[in-house]
């Protein structure tokens, strides 16, 4: 669980079109955006934890982000939007029980090559 999580994109436009598409299953919209690409932009589903990216020269190093979805079906969508919107896949949506027995993700790569994983805790409904 999070508040906010803020990263540097090496290609804001680009960025910006995955995640909403990407995270069009949990009901993400822009609730806040600088007027240039350096001052971001701000990612949530109504007044929960935000995803905030902006323009960066800097490489910054890989990273895994995880949300959580509230069913198994919100794992799929994430995972179709996510490939239309560029993705690569990296995991199909599936139980994973190495973690623990209803563990349901689906993960993909994004932009910049971080690990973006949605993930169900939750038995099948």
């Amino acid at each position: 669980m999070f508040d906010h999580v803020k990263f540097g994109v090496s290609d804001y436009a680009a960025s910006k079109a995955f995640y909403l598409k990407a995270l069009e299953p949990l009901g993400i919209a822009v609730v806040a955006e600088g007027t240039t690409p350096a001052q971001g932009v701000e990612l949530s589903p109504k007044g929960k934890a935000s995803l905030c990216l902006y323009q960066t020269e800097e490489k910054p190093a890989h990273l895994h982000l995880a949300f959580t979805a509230g069913n198994r079906q919100q794992v799929e969508a994430f995972h179709r939007a996510a490939l239309a919107a560029g993705g690569k896949d990296n995991g199909a949506p599936g139980l994973r029980p190495r973690y623990h027995a209803n563990y349901y993700a689906a993960f993909v790569i994004d932009p910049d090559g971080h690990n973006i994983e949605m993930v169900c805790h939750e038995p099948e409904a």
